[in-house]
């Protein structure tokens, strides 16, 4: 008992606790009544964790890399961000960077190579929405409405496509038709002269033409669409569908429920990258080539959801020479990522190259 309370010296008359692990002098009796032997050593495990902590956050300073690969990093991450590429795109296109798009995020916020957040869309707050005064929705038959849509099968549900437009500068006639497959992520963009049925059932005709159809009925099963007075003509647009008697292919949304096609919704983020709100850009000079330039590069960007696989690809495999025939129709084509451009001025380029004007207003 008097050993426990009163160690023994250890070698050059180090105290015995301290001689041999762990070397600290917690649990010793005498400290109670005081020791004159010295040194002392006592463990604090707060003390210690704070410092465990430090060493693990100083390890993680800095970048693990040689100045010229770290320059070298820099100037492919800047030039993709420059073509609109997010990071998650830019660490998924290019493993050889050896970076994650957290890494990416993380450079980006710290400035490195002069990099900043406006250089990434998703950093920049949105403004708020102007609310505007509900309009009137469109009458449709029962047999169209979303509780109807819900009782197909999943399959047909999972494979709709998602009908809706997008809108231009203020005092613009033009719109452009959008239709989002679901399954496949595909956006079609589709210009209309005019905000009206008519355009709507023409657009639609136009697909018809290139698929015929036999072609329309196997790749546009199901269509879900809002309850815009450009989708009122509930016979025309049912009819350039194909759809026979006794069978239902077009469904509407609840009225003021656009996030019944929340797809379709969310994907116009990409057409906005081509087509910024807010730029004066005119959607009455849109020309059909410029639809196909926009189809080709949003539809050719990886996805995260598609196993970074682009939506091009994926329609592709999905419907086969139908799909072939639409694209090649329409002008698509399938980009490679190094060829991508997501910026507002690739479509400008392409006009000014083609001796259109640009579709900005000088005065604006």
């Amino acid at each position: 008992m008097e050993g426990e309370r009163f160690p023994a010296e250890g070698p050059d008359g180090l105290c015995g606790l301290l001689a041999r692990s762990p070397g600290v002098c917690n649990g010793c009796r005498k400290r109670a009544c005081g020791c004159s032997r010295t040194p002392k050593a006592v463990y604090r495990a707060a003390r210690a964790h704070a410092l465990a902590d430090e060493e693990l956050r100083g390890a993680r300073r800095g970048v693990d890399e040689t100045e010229e690969g770290m320059a070298m990093k820099l100037e492919v991450i800047r030039s993709d961000l420059a073509r609109g590429l997010s990071p998650e795109q830019i660490a998924a296109t290019r493993p050889s960077l050896g970076v994650s798009k957290s890494t990416i995020y993380r450079w980006a916020d710290e400035g490195y190579g002069g990099m900043s957040n406006m250089e990434l869309r998703r950093k920049v707050g949105y403004k708020p929405r102007r609310r505007k005064v509900p309009r009137r929705p469109t009458p449709h038959s029962d047999r169209r409405s979303h509780a109807a849509f819900l009782a197909l099968p999943r399959d047909a549900r999972d494979g709709r496509w998602e009908m809706d437009t997008v809108e231009g500068r203020s005092g613009d006639s033009a719109v452009v038709l959008t239709l989002l497959n679901r399954a496949t992520r595909f956006q079609l963009a589709l210009p209309m002269a005019a905000q009206t049925s008519a355009e709507t059932v023409r657009a639609l005709g136009a697909l018809r033409a290139l698929l015929g159809e036999d072609g329309v009925r196997r790749v546009f099963a199901v269509v879900l669409t809002d309850n815009g007075s450009e989708f009122a003509d509930e016979a025309g647009i049912a009819a350039a569908l194909c759809e026979r008697p006794g069978e239902t292919r077009l469904f509407y949304c609840d009225p003021m429920r656009s996030d019944q096609k929340g797809s379709c919704e969310r994907n116009h983020v990409e057409i906005r990258k081509l087509l910024p709100k807010g730029r004066g850009i005119s959607f009455d000079r849109l020309a059909p080539a410029d639809c196909a330039l926009l189809m080709s590069h949003v539809n050719s960007e990886p996805r995260g959801s598609l196993a970074f696989m682009c939506p091009s690809a994926m329609l592709l495999a999905a419907y086969g020479d139908d799909a072939r025939a639409l694209l090649d129709g329409l002008g698509v084509e399938v980009l490679d990522p190094s060829e991508l451009d997501l910026t507002p001025g690739c479509i400008e380029r392409a006009r000014a190259e083609r001796g259109d004007g640009p579709l900005v207003f000088d005065n604006v």
